[in-house]
């Protein structure tokens, strides 16, 4: 059986599964309709005038980041928010003169992005809100050596202490302590919120979710942005558990106490532009007069670095923390691939040589299935002129055709279907490699040898150009680089070595499937092309030396 027609009907076929599965068993959707806070308190957040975000932040009264932190921005005393962001350690694009990634930002900005955490109370008390003006009694800024504390009294004699610390990384610890020094025992319940305004732009792939994100009840929830808007609100409770909003590659995380009962979920609104709230609330408090009550939890802001993700799932005992990165339902393969690349990349220096040592790994892993493969087509081709025989003889007597074509595999010792089992093993193999590349951090902006500098994007260079001889830039469409090309080369090499389909017109069919594939492979990330190309040719030498000694 020709292994390239094999592999086109496998990868089609398992495309349609995927598409199939995504829309038959969706992501967790189905919770219930409570909301955690009313539509008026989503809607406070405005955008009256918009201003430049370094004016915003200038002129609030700010406790900034350290400098030892790998966060550079700073917290509003306004609200107690978090809402000045800047990641140092990542930058837009791979120029050099480009900007950090900025996450959040503050209210009346372009795309207002910020997280707040507060107390709610059914009873006629004065508790801090967005207006709030926080007072700083030690500290004087927030890094891995130093923490720092902010109090608010209210009116009825309620103090709030807020102590805040943040590890090496992007973990920050909220320790909130409320003293009730009234006259009379009061009822509270604490909350913690991400706004965010307007809907940002996502990669536009299927594969990959963008969004309201959480894990309740030990399941991951996931809930594109139109699909909240046209639902409106949605929470569960839960013991523990974790919610948020994803970018691609960064994250803005809850994680309230692993131990508490909470009501998590989201929220939207459309009103001129499109908002969008991730929340929890916990159980209510009872406070006598003169008792004090502390509650603990935690912020993730930052990248999603995988062994980040790992270690705070650990510490804290946060169920499923890693499935922020979005490794998808092949998770069992995709996770333990990456791990593998991650692990080889630290060994080798360059994610596309742990690239090229993985492709090595897995032939290794497969090579008994494919030398009794290529054995079998080996042998299928030396077979290709008996069976164009029997075809021609009995082209009238298609029962008679297969017949005698069987009796010829069994005389031969000939397992026809024998072809087709590597290239099934490899298929999942292909997707999860395809999901490392596509969503993990770790590859993004890794560059490779020559002009490929970002594994993770399409080779950037066309023959349409004479690959940048000339500045003149084609259509998307049309940038077909130079890894593709090398990965048609090695396809057409390797069909010339497999047996043609005794079909005219299938093998005509067949003969353009390097072509097809180097316009598919084109849009692919290059890392992937460079997988492929390299499996090719290790393909091609194991089955030339094959045929060499079966003569």
């Amino acid at each position: 059986m020709n292994e390239q027609k094999n592999l086109l009907l496998a990868i089609v076929a398992s495309l349609i599964i995927l598409m199939i599965f995504q829309y038959l068993f969706p992501t967790e959707r189905n919770i219930s309709e409570d909301n955690v806070v009313s539509e008026t308190e989503l809607e406070e957040i405005t955008q009256e005038k918009i201003l430049d975000r370094e004016e915003v932040v200038q002129n609030n009264n700010r406790i900034y980041f350290s400098e030892s932190s790998r966060i550079k921005g700073s917290i509003s005393l306004k609200g107690a928010r978090f809402d000045d962001v800047i990641l140092k350690d990542y930058k837009e694009t791979i120029e050099p003169q480009t900007k950090q990634v900025t996450l959040l930002s503050p209210n009346n900005t372009l795309n207002p992005y910020f997280v707040e955490f507060g107390w709610m109370s059914q009873e006629n008390i004065s508790l801090p809100n967005k207006n709030s003006v926080w007072k700083l009694v030690e500290g004087k800024e927030l890094g891995p050596e130093s923490h720092i504390t902010i109090i608010w009294t209210s009116p009825d004699g309620i103090e709030f202490l807020r102590k805040i610390e943040i590890d090496k990384n992007y973990l920050i610890t909220i320790e909130q302590k409320v003293t009730n020094i009234s006259e009379k025992d009061i009822n509270l319940t604490q909350y913690g919120r991400i706004n965010r305004t307007g809907t940002p732009k996502t990669s536009g792939f299927y594969i990959l979710h963008e969004g309201p994100i959480a894990v309740l009840n030990d399941r991951l929830i996931e809930i594109d942005y139109d699909d909240i808007i046209e639902e409106g609100s949605k929470t569960i409770i839960s013991k523990g558990g974790w919610v948020g909003i994803t970018d691609k590659y960064w994250l803005a995380a809850l994680i309230p106490a692993q131990n508490s009962r909470i009501e998590g979920g989201f929220k939207a609104v459309l009103k001129n532009i499109e908002r969008y709230q991730a929340q929890y609330t916990s159980n209510e408090i009872v406070l006598e007069k003169g008792g004090t009550a502390t509650v603990k939890s935690n912020l993730f802001v930052g990248a999603k670095e995988v062994d980040l993700l790992d270690k705070y799932s650990d510490l804290l005992s946060i169920e499923m923390f890693d499935r922020a990165v979005d490794f998808g339902w092949f998770y069992v393969i995709t996770k333990p691939l990456f791990l593998l690349l991650h692990k080889l990349s630290g060994l080798l220096g360059n994610v596309g040589l742990s690239i090229l040592a993985l492709t090595v790994l897995i032939r290794i892993l497969l090579f008994p299935l494919a030398n009794k493969s290529f054995k079998s087509m080996s042998k299928m081709k030396i077979l290709t002129p008996k069976m164009t025989e029997i075809r021609e003889r009995y082209k009238n007597d298609k029962l008679k055709m297969q017949q005698e074509i069987m009796s010829l595999y069994k005389s031969e010792k000939v397992n026809p279907l024998s072809g087709c089992l590597p290239i099934l093993i490899q298929i999942p193999i292909f997707f999860a490699l395809y999901k490392v590349l596509f969503v993990t951090l770790e590859t993004r902006h890794a560059p490779f040898y020559g002009w490929v500098k970002d594994l993770s994007a399409p080779d950037p260079t066309t023959i349409f150009n004479l690959f940048g001889l000339f500045s003149f830039m084609p259509p998307s469409f049309l940038m077909i680089g130079a890894w593709p090309l090398l990965m048609a080369l090695t396809m057409y090499l390797q069909q010339k070595l497999n047996p043609a389909p005794p079909d005219p017109l299938q093998a005509k069919i067949m003969s353009f499937l390097p072509l097809m594939f180097l316009f598919l492979f084109a849009t692919f990330p290059a890392g992937l092309v460079i997988y492929w190309t390299w499996n090719n040719v290790l393909s091609i030498g194991q089955q030339w030396i094959i045929m060499k000694k079966i003569k």
